[in-house]
C-alpha cells in the first residue's frame, strides 16, 4: 500500500480544489479521486456554448457565460445530493461560492445585479467541503501552462485578464472561512506528473487540523 493510501481514514470526505485558469485544478482533482476512490464532481466547461465566444468578446458574452455556469453547477450539485445515500465522499474542481468572483470581475453593474437576483432565487443546497485546496501560481506561469495544453479558445486569454483573476482569487481566499483551507504554491512543483510532489501533498492533507494552512515545498528532483 502506498503512502497516499495509508491515511484514508484521516482524509477529508469532501475536498474542493480551486484556483485560476491553467493552475492545474482539474488534473489534481482527477488524481485525488483516483487515489482515494472518491466520486468526481467536475466543472464541465466544454458544455458551455458561450465560453468560446466569451474569450473572443468578453464584454458581449459575459452574462450568458456566467448564467450558464451558474445553472450548470446548481444542477450538478442537486444531482450529486440526490445520489448520496449517506454523507458525500467526493472531490470537485469547483466551489460554488466562488461563482460570484467571476461575476464581479466580468459583469457590468446592471448585469451583476441581474445575476445576483438569479443566484438568490436558485435553491443551491451545496454541502460544505471538509477541505478546500487553493492552487496558486503567478500569472506568467498560468500563461505558460495555458499555452502548453493548447486549448484553442484559451489562447485568446490575455495576461491582463489572468492577472485580474489571480488578484480576485487571492482576495477571495484571504477572507474565506467556510471550511479548512490549504493554500498551495504550485508554481515550481508538478502535482500531476511528479509522484514525489504529489505524495508530499497527500501526506500533508491527511494531517491538517482546522484553519488555514500553506503548502510551499521545494520541488522534487525525482
Amino acid at each position: 500500500m502506498s503512502g497516499s493510501q495509508q491515511n484514508l481514514k484521516q482524509t477529508p470526505r469532501y475536498i474542493a480544489v480551486e484556483g485560476p485558469i491553467g493552475v492545474g485544478k482539474t488534473s489534481l482533482t482527477r488524481r485525488l479521486a483516483e487515489t482515494f476512490n472518491y466520486e468526481l464532481l467536475l466543472e464541465k466547461a466544454e458544455e458551455n456554448p458561450f465560453l468560446n465566444r466569451f474569450y473572443q468578446n468578453p464584454r458581449q458574452h459575459a452574462l450568458a457565460t456566467q448564467l450558464f455556469f451558474l445553472f450548470q453547477r446548481a444542477q450538478q450539485i442537486e444531482e450529486s445530493r440526490q445520489n448520496d445515500l449517506f454523507e458525500p465522499i467526493r472531490v470537485s474542481d469547483f466551489l460554488i461560492e466562488k461563482d460570484n468572483l467571476f461575476a464581479e470581475l466580468n459583469l457590468e453593474k446592471d448585469e451583476y445585479a441581474l445575476y445576483h437576483k438569479v443566484y438568490q432565487h436558485l435553491v443551491i443546497d451545496a454541502p460544505t467541503p471538509d477541505l478546500v485546496i487553493y492552487l496558486q501560481a503567478p500569472t506568467e506561469v498560468l500563461l505558460q501552462r495555458i499555452q502548453k495544453r493548447g486549448i484553442a479558445s484559451e489562447q485568446m486569454i490575455e495576461a491582463e485578464y489572468l492577472d485580474q483573476l489571480n488578484r480576485a482569487y487571492t482576495e477571495f481566499f484571504h477572507y474565506y472561512s467556510g471550511s479548512k483551507l490549504l493554500i498551495v504554491n504550485s508554481a515550481e512543483i508538478d502535482l500531476v506528473a511528479n509522484d514525489a510532489d504529489y505524495e508530499q501533498l497527500v501526506r500533508y492533507i491527511t494531517t491538517l487540523p482546522k484553519g488555514t494552512h500553506y503548502f510551499n515545498p521545494k520541488p522534487s528532483l525525482l
